[in-house]
């Protein structure tokens, strides 16, 4: 991860609360779309586990109460994550649209999606809580989207030979995932942190 990582969180706050206040903060969004979507064809889902906000909310302020117990593998599934994407997809689009037009168009776009950033985030935390830090992300419309984008881009790579099978990478993982058991892991949020946990220098991007 990146140094400034563990700071991000704080942008969730000002996105979602101060929202309410000062609708334009939602535009801060549009930047976030934006990013991923320039990111993504080169490295996957790199965004999720170094630029993130929520990401870093969740890993570094959620992380403190979490349960965490294992995510459920339904919510991996994408039979689960496509129709999540393009529900929440269509309900802000059909949000957006239906206000074209009115007064303060611009603040009333941007409230949609300081609206989409509260409930999402609300969401997160309470599965943060309850489950793991990170069981949003593994059902989260971008993350879906930079999966089916850059899945295989930017690879976590093992050198077999090197591994001792100590599993410590699998219990660094905040995503949950078996690092030592798949060649491509589409859903690896390039986080850095089993890399630096190998005492045997076997996993490198």
């Amino acid at each position: 991860m990146l140094k400034i990582t563990p700071y991000l969180g704080i942008l969730v706050l000002i996105v979602s609360i101060g929202g309410l206040w000062y609708p334009a903060f939602g535009y801060f969004m549009l930047l976030i779309f934006a990013a991923i979507f320039l990111s993504s064809p080169f490295r996957g889902r790199w965004f999720c586990g170094n630029l993130c906000p929520r990401g870093s909310f969740v890993d570094f302020w959620v992380d403190k109460i979490s349960r965490k117990k294992k995510i459920p593998d339904t919510l991996r599934s994408l039979w689960v994550r496509l129709p999540i994407f393009f529900l929440l997809m269509g309900f802000m689009g059909h949000r957006i649209t239906s206000i074209l037009g009115s007064l303060n168009t611009f603040e009333k776009i941007g409230m949609v999606f300081v609206i989409m950033c509260l409930v999402t985030t609300a969401i997160a935390v309470l599965l943060g809580i309850y489950l793991s830090p990170r069981a949003w992300c593994s059902f989260c419309p971008m993350g879906t989207a930079q999966r089916l984008i850059g899945g295989k881009k930017y690879p976590l790579k093992l050198v077999y030979e090197k591994c001792v099978n100590c599993s410590k990478c699998d219990k660094v993982c905040p995503m949950q995932l078996k690092i030592r058991e798949n060649d491509i892991i589409p859903d690896c949020i390039k986080c850095g942190r089993c890399v630096s946990a190998c005492p045997k220098d076997a996993l490198s991007f």
